[in-house]
Order: C-alpha cells, then sequence, then structure tokens
C-alpha cells in the first residue's frame, strides 16, 4: 500500500506570507495542502492563481472565518492533516488602535478555535503558530531573546502575544504538540500596498514624499531586520524536520536595516530621486516601537540561515512589482 501524501493544513494561506508558503511547498514537496483564509481585505485568491495554484490538484482552498468555531462540514472538508501552519490574523498595527476588538477576535479567539480543531486530529505531528517580533516591545540595542518576557505596545502586538499563551497552554495542557516561530518584518512579491516597501516602491515612482518613522526629535530611523516570505518558508521546512515541540524558534534576517536605508535603497534600485520626511509616529500614535530585534540563535543551533541574502531578496521583490504593476 502506498504512504498517505503529506497534508497541510495553511490558514491565512490567501495573504501575503501564507501564499508564499503554498509556492515554497508545491515547489519543494509533493504534499498536498488545504488552505482556509476568509478573504479579507487582506487576503485574495488572486494570489493564488498568481503562483499557478489555484487549480492545482494538491492544493484545497476553501472559504472560511476561523473567528468562528470551526464547523462540522468545514471539518470534514479540511480531513486529517499532518501540520498546521497557523498564520491567519490581523497584522496592521495602525488598524489595531483604530479598531483592537477585531484583533482580539481574530488573533485570540480565532486561535483558541483552530487549537480546538488541532486536538481533535488523529495523526497531526505539529502545529506550528505564526507569531510576531512585537510581542516583546521596542529594544534599544541588543536582540530579543527566545525566552524574554513579553512586552507588547499595542493591540497588535498584545492579541499575538495572547495567542502565543493559549498554544503554550495547550502543549501543557492537551498535549498539543505546538511549535511557536516570530519573525520580523517580510518583505516579498504581492505585499499589500498599506506595508512599508510596496509603499515606498509606489510613493517613489510616483515622485511623493515617503515618510520615515523615526524617533521624537526626527534624526534616528527606526529600524527591523527584514526577511522575504520564501526565506521564512524554508526557515519552516527545516523546523518540519528539526524543530523541537514545545520550544520557540526566531526566524529572521541577517542584517538589521533602518527604515531610512532601506528607502534609499528602493529609490536606487528604481533609479529614482527619493523624497522623505521624517516623522514621530509614537507621539502621535502611542503603540508604534522604533526598533525591534530577535536573537538567531535558536535556528543557527539547530543549522539554518535564510538562504537567500536580504540586498538580493530586495533587489528581486522590487525588480518584480514594477514588472507587474497591479499589484501597486
Amino acid at each position: 500500500m502506498n504512504k498517505p501524501t503529506t497534508k497541510l493544513l495553511i490558514t491565512g494561506g490567501a495573504g501575503f506570507v501564507g501564499h508564499h508558503f503554498v509556492e515554497h511547498f508545491l515547489k519543494n514537496t509533493d504534499w498536498d495542502m488545504v488552505v482556509v483564509d476568509r478573504l479579507s481585505y487582506s487576503g485574495s485568491l488572486d494570489r493564488l492563481r498568481d503562483i499557478n495554484a489555484f487549480d492545482s490538484r494538491r492544493v484545497l482552498t476553501l472559504t472560511a472565518d476561523f473567528t468562528q468555531p470551526i464547523a462540522e462540514n468545514l471539518e470534514r472538508e479540511i480531513g486529517e492533516v499532518d501540520y498546521i501552519f497557523h498564520m491567519g490574523a490581523e497584522t496592521h498595527v495602525d488598524n489595531s488602535i483604530t479598531d483592537p476588538v477585531r484583533f482580539v477576535i481574530s488573533n485570540v479567539v480565532g486561535t483558541q478555535h483552530v487549537i480546538d480543531f488541532a486536538r481533535r486530529q488523529h495523526n497531526l505531528s505539529k502545529f506550528f503558530y505564526f507569531s510576531t517580533d512585537e510581542v516583546f516591545g521596542s529594544i534599544a540595542e541588543g536582540f530579543s531573546e527566545i525566552n524574554d518576557p513579553h512586552n507588547p505596545s499595542n493591540p497588535y502586538s498584545a492579541t499575538k502575544s495572547g495567542g502565543e499563551m493559549l498554544v503554550k497552554a495547550a502543549i501543557n495542557t492537551y498535549g498539543l504538540p505546538g511549535i511557536i516561530t516570530r519573525t520580523m518584518n517580510i518583505i516579498g512579491e504581492r505585499q499589500h500596498p498599506e506595508k512599508f516597501v510596496p509603499m515606498c516602491i509606489n510613493r517613489i515612482l510616483k515622485g511623493e514624499t515617503v515618510t520615515i518613522h523615526s524617533n521624537a526629535d526626527r534624526t534616528k530611523a527606526g529600524s527591523r531586520m527584514y526577511i522575504h516570505a520564501r526565506n521564512v518558508a524554508d526557515g519552516y521546512m527545516h523546523l518540519i524536520e528539526h524543530g523541537a515541540v514545545g520550544k520557540d524558534y526566531h526566524i529572521v534576517g541577517q542584517e538589521e536595516i533602518d527604515n531610512l536605508d532601506l528607502a534609499r535603497t528602493i529609490a536606487a534600485i528604481l533609479a529614482k530621486e527619493l523624497n522623505y520626511e521624517m516623522v514621530d509616529f509614537h507621539s502621535s500614535r502611542p503603540g508604534h516601537d522604533l526598533r525591534y530585534a530577535l536573537s538567531p540563535n535558536s535556528m543557527t543551533e539547530i543549522g539554518w540561515s535564510p538562504p537567500k541574502a536580504f540586498r538580493d531578496s530586495l533587489e528581486k521583490t522590487v525588480q518584480w512589482t514594477i514588472s507587474n504593476p497591479k499589484w501597486l
């Protein structure tokens, strides 16, 4: 008898990061996938069509809202899965400040519903919860380590911290084979235009001013360790084989760059002038953090580092985006 094909469930699989996971696993495995996405403003089936996954016999796409309990008929459609990647979430900090309840329902209540579904699975090997560097809050220097205390500074990061705690509780209480990952700012093709890289591309091409998140006296830009979504997916493939249940891992880029340098780099790739304004977001909208930085040690210790360099990934993303302007 042939061994059954490995099967993944990806919540939020029509979102920016999720669809890159679908593409990566399509190209690097023979596994089947089920995508569950409620297709809110940040989710689009066009992403899956664009990577030729929409009509694939290996990808089943289901429109459903996991903020509601997973119904029996949906559970039958999904079937038994080997791995769950819980990536579906509300993610934009500004939106969380405006409407925090929506984030609580999606990122906390929704996570519990997915955990409840996972507990009913019979062959589940690992449950991955996709979290964020922002649970630690802003740090002035050094790196946030795996076991540092959470210090979320906006409703989005608070709800992601809450989701982490639910996963940890399920590991301890029910034996959920859970793993928590945290990433930093992610770039790549088909990203929502509200995000920094596509926003920069769009404004630079139009000759408009790019706003740069800065400190209170507008002399120092915020900084991040950006990473391409396909690098993140590659890290997850490594964790499937090498990640230990019950542990946390940081999947991060290898280079820290401030947002002004990033905007200048994008302008150079576009061969355009950069017009920018340093803006103290935190004073006007408390909850914006100036700097995040995650320690990469948890992944390097199990033999992984990003396969593609950040600058190469950024140039590829910019060039692809200007060749596919419908995504701006």
